[in-house]
């Protein structure tokens, strides 16, 4: 059955969508932007703030949905400018201390709002045996 997830913690959805959604055994969350839960947008941040912004919010919709970092399977990152990827790699690195998830990283020709990254995850809310 089908469960949606929802958190003041990260910034509404602004659109048909939903935080994130998942089942017993997985949860897709919805791409996180630069952007609090109170709706500052960091869009004219560097790069390393922006990234650190959309991991803050997608850790508040997984804990939300009873998981963390560690559960993430893969990550999908979406940058406005591939150049940025040292630079968003390092503070994603910060974020995935141990035996970080499977990743794509592809630059886009836009983000909403205008910010530089973009980033989604599948995480396991299996419980270990």
């Amino acid at each position: 059955m089908k469960r949606i997830i929802e958190t003041d913690d990260a910034p509404a959805a602004v659109g048909a969508y939903s935080q994130a959604a998942g089942n017993d055994s997985l949860l897709f969350t919805a791409g996180q932007i630069p952007m609090t839960a109170d709706g500052n947008l960091l869009d004219d941040d560097p790069i390393e703030n922006q990234t650190e912004q959309a991991l803050y919010n997608l850790d508040a919709v997984l804990d939300e949905a009873g998981a963390s970092a560690e559960d993430i399977l893969k990550v999908s990152v979406f940058l406005e400018d591939i150049n940025d990827f040292d630079a968003m790699n390092e503070a994603y690195a910060d974020y995935f201390d141990d035996q970080p998830p499977a990743r794509s990283a592809v630059e886009v020709s836009a983000l909403p709002k205008g910010v530089a990254v973009e980033i989604e995850a599948i995480a396991s809310l299996e419980d270990e045996a």
